[in-house]
């Protein structure tokens, strides 16, 4: 009973030396669905398989392509509710990002945000790390970009 309880701790390591929260999050975004990303000189395409876990849910309900701005989309690989909070702060950031500054959020700058956020929840004490890793697709001055965060 003790040691079910331990694995719930992020400070929990393995035998091996390894962090138990951390070995379930990778072992959710290895059993997620293949995303993929390609960078060109004039664009960048991600693309997602989508399969519907059961005849019973709609798969108009199920998006696994996000778009986040006018000029940034994502998609990702593992816990759908994980990236589902990830998207609506991803978008707020940016959001806030445009009413400060007027201007699109460059996408460097978002792919920081989300990676902050993701590393906060990985080091702080009662809430897990997100089993998700992410492909972040945009386009800004610096021309089409393309990032994974995990």
């Amino acid at each position: 009973m003790a040691s079910q309880r331990a694995n719930f701790s992020l400070t929990t390591f393995t035998p091996s030396g390894k962090l138990v929260q951390i070995d379930y999050a990778l072992n959710a975004v290895a059993a997620g669905k293949t995303s993929l990303g390609i960078k060109a000189s004039n664009g960048v395409v991600i693309a997602t398989e989508k399969r519907v876990p059961s005849v019973l849910v709609d798969e108009t309900s199920v998006q696994k392509v996000q778009k986040l701005t006018d000029n940034i989309g994502l998609t990702y690989a593992g816990m759908g509710p994980d990236y589902r909070v990830l998207v609506r702060k991803a978008r707020k950031a940016a959001q806030q990002y445009f009413m400060t500054y007027r201007d699109p959020m460059p996408v460097s700058q978002l792919v920081r945000e989300v990676a902050s956020t993701m590393q906060e929840f990985t080091q702080s004490g009662g809430v897990r790390p997100f089993g998700v890793s992410l492909l972040v697709a945009g386009y800004d001055d610096n021309g089409p970009q393309l990032f994974q965060v995990r």
